[in-house]
This record gives C-alpha cells, structure tokens and sequence, in this order.
C-alpha cells in the first residue's frame, strides 16, 4: 500500500505513485499510476490500466481494464471508459521522436466510450456522448451523439427516438 488517504484504495499488486487522488477511489491489481497523474474522487480505476502524467481524471470515472491514458488526455466527470479503449496522443508517432506538446484530448463530463473504441488525438468527445464498441474516432464528438462505426459517424443523439 503506498501514502495515499485512508479513504482512497490501491490494491498491493498495483503501481500507485501519484498522491493526488480523489477519496473514495479504488484502484485494482496491475494498474499503473505516475507521479504527475491527477485522479478525481470515487473512480474505479480496473485491472491492467496505465495512466501517465500528463493526465487529468475527473470525478465518479470508471476505467474498465486494458486502458491507457497518454499524455495530454482531460477526462471530465462520470465519464465512463470500457475495456481496451484505446487512445492516442501523436498524430504522427515516430520510434524515438517525441513532439514538444502532445496534442490535448477531451472527454468531456457523462460521456461514454465503448468497449475497444479508438480515439484519435486532439479531438473533443462532448458532454453525455456515446463512442459505440469498435468506433474509430477521428474528428471530434458532438455533445449528446451517438456515434458508431470506421471512420466513426454520426447515428443519432440521445433521446431522440429510435424509427424501427
């Protein structure tokens, strides 16, 4: 167990170095948080998820496992991740090249990535949208949009009823 408040849980078998977390957090097994990563309060950060340091994660956040948030990613509140979403930070990503800023990625408060969705950098996924399983994300999410697909589209927003 690492430093954190009384009311924050790190499992022993996860790698914890950041001390700013939310109380009420739970982070599990295998999960890897840098020093610089910010983590709101009541999140779930699941199995095998890494986080670096350039990250900030809003409050009641669920990460499901296989996740990795890469520098330059702002997560707003009840957000919710799903398994093995991916996302990326560098357009153009070169072995040993690094950009002087990684590009910002926003997801902002309620919104809902499925399940292995792929998130493309510098792109904004509005408030209350939702990233269908599979969708590959390449230019910026409208609030209350449903999107699915590759490349992912526009479906429909949520509330509007559904023609069947």
């Amino acid at each position: 167990m690492s430093n954190h408040k009384q009311s924050v849980f790190v499992h022993q078998l996860a790698d914890v170095s950041s001390g700013a977390i939310g109380d009420g957090t739970r982070i599990w097994q295998f999960a890897v948080v840098l020093p610089e990563a910010k983590i709101g309060a009541d999140c779930n950060i699941c199995a095998h998820v890494f986080i670096e340091n350039d990250v900030v994660v809003g409050d009641r956040v669920t990460i499901k496992c296989g996740v990795q948030l890469w520098d330059g990613l702002r997560v707003g509140n009840d957000v919710f991740i799903g398994p093995n979403a991916t996302f990326t930070n560098d357009l153009f990503p070169r072995s040993k090249k690094y950009p002087g800023k990684y590009l910002e990625t926003i997801i902002e408060d309620g919104a809902s990535i499925g399940a292995g969705a792929v998130i493309l950098p510098g792109l904004t996924i509005g408030a209350d949208a939702l990233v269908a399983a599979g969708a590959v994300v390449t230019r910026s999410v409208a609030p209350r949009s449903l999107v699915c697909g590759n490349p992912a589209r526009h479906v429909r927003f949520i509330g509007e009823e559904v023609c069947e």
